[in-house]
């Protein structure tokens, strides 16, 4: 009896391992799939890759804790804020603490966002941000940031096509957990080519320590640069939404209702207010992960704040991020094309499984956004007029914040004008 009972005792202790086993295998796999674009961003930035680690998994715990741990999601780099950072970078010489300062105000924006819609309901919110004024502005941040991705590519267009043909090939072609981390084997091949042709220079490795602290910066404020950085919070808000409702329906729930859309907004915007404070890029829910969701069947949300202790833990390796820095180039710019390109069929997505009418109105107003966020430049070369609101003598709001402002306020003043009419018919 007694042996029986040791026997038993042995196998629950023996599963309970195997279990422990199994959730730190999941939590690697979900850091592996969040990886690839979370490094990305400070790397096309200029923003340190081992604070965003670090940021990325306080983001997390911080998304948890107010969302009372039931959203199995995971917090990385946003891609969205990538033009308002490089344009307040250009305006400030370099200095990225002002874009620090506007994407903390945009957090802080973000958590009002959330009060908002506890107050006045998501009906209302839609009537200011309707699909046909979200999905051009998504297609503008993509587009205008791949001829960035052309220019880091043209420092070596083989090793940039090598490694963005690598990445769609795998995306294309692979299924499962292979498809997931199709960035990171493109990137590690890609860098692998660069290092026997000489392209690599790891005198950054070798003088880098196992550990360090990451480089912590505070920010610094200035009305222009947070005018160029807030508006792409009305971008990430709609995509907020597709991730949350989506994560929801991979796990059969309705995180949309419980615990609620405001929690997961203000959630978001703690995480990304508090990364920017200490100099990590803005934060948003990762839909990589969700995917790994779908694949493994397993919705623990524990799982993720594991990931989300690995990516902390991580961001303390400064060897590794010795080994991010040096990665070419060219090698980024392959797999940007990829990314900037993904974020624009996204836009081109959200229009059309909203099934967005192609009316007069609806038209005038995604073609103004479009031709606003993209074509700025090419109007003020023509003609010489400063298309955007001038801020100071060196900054302008232009292409994604300026065609914000002009399709929300086209509209605003459409939807009146159709209001009225109406009225007056009757």
């Amino acid at each position: 009896m007694q042996q029986n009972i040791a026997v038993n005792t042995q196998e629950k202790q023996g599963n309970l391992i195997l279990s422990k086993v199994k959730r730190y295998v999941l939590a690697l796999q979900h850091l592996v799939a969040m990886f690839g674009a979370t490094v990305l961003v400070p790397m096309i930035t200029g923003l340190n890759p081992s604070v965003a680690l670090f940021t990325a998994g306080i983001g997390t715990l911080i998304f948890h804790l107010c969302t009372k741990g039931k959203v199995p999601a995971f917090l990385g780099s946003s891609f969205a804020f990538i033009p308002g950072i490089l344009a307040v970078k250009e305006a400030y010489n370099g200095d990225l603490t002002y874009a620090q300062g506007g994407m903390l105000i945009a957090g802080l924006a973000y958590v009002i966002f959330s009060f908002l819609i506890k107050k006045i309901g998501m009906e209302r919110i839609k009537n200011v941000l309707p699909d046909h004024v979200v999905g051009p502005m998504i297609i503008v941040i993509g587009l205008n940031l791949l001829p960035t991705a052309l220019d880091m590519a043209s420092n070596n267009f083989l090793i940039a096509a090598i490694t963005l043909g690598i990445a769609l090939t795998i995306t294309f072609t692979a299924k499962g957990f292979l498809k997931q981390v199709a960035i990171l084997i493109a990137v590690t091949i890609g860098y692998i080519i660069s290092f026997n042709m000489g392209l690599v220079d790891t005198a950054v490795i070798k003088e880098a320590p196992l550990f360090a602290i990451p480089a912590f910066t505070l920010p610094k404020f200035d009305a222009a640069a947070i005018m160029i950085i807030v508006p792409a919070i009305l971008a990430v808000f709609m995509e907020h939404i597709g991730d949350i409702t989506t994560n929801g329906k991979v796990c059969g729930q309705n995180f949309v209702e419980d615990p609620g859309l405001n929690r997961t907004l203000l959630g978001d915007g703690l995480a990304t207010a508090v990364a920017s404070l200490i100099g990590g890029p803005a934060n948003t829910t990762y839909g990589e992960n969700t995917g790994v969701l779908a694949i493994t069947k397993n919705y623990d949300p524990s799982i993720l704040r594991i990931t989300a202790i690995f990516a902390i833990i991580l961001g303390f390796v400064a060897k590794f991020g010795g080994v991010l820095r040096t990665i070419p180039t060219p090698v980024m710019g392959g797999i940007s094309v990829m990314l900037f390109s993904m974020i624009a069929l996204v836009g081109a997505r959200t229009i059309k499984e909203n099934k967005v009418k192609f009316n007069l109105s609806n038209t005038v107003i995604m073609a103004a956004i479009i031709i606003v966020g993209i074509g700025g430049p090419y109007i003020e070369k023509a003609t010489g007029l400063t298309v955007g609101i001038p801020i100071t003598e060196t900054v302008t709001i232009s292409g994604l914040s300026f065609a914000a402002i002009v399709g929300i306020t086209l509209n605003l003043v459409i939807s009146f004008i159709s209001k009225m009419s109406k009225k007056s018919s009757k």
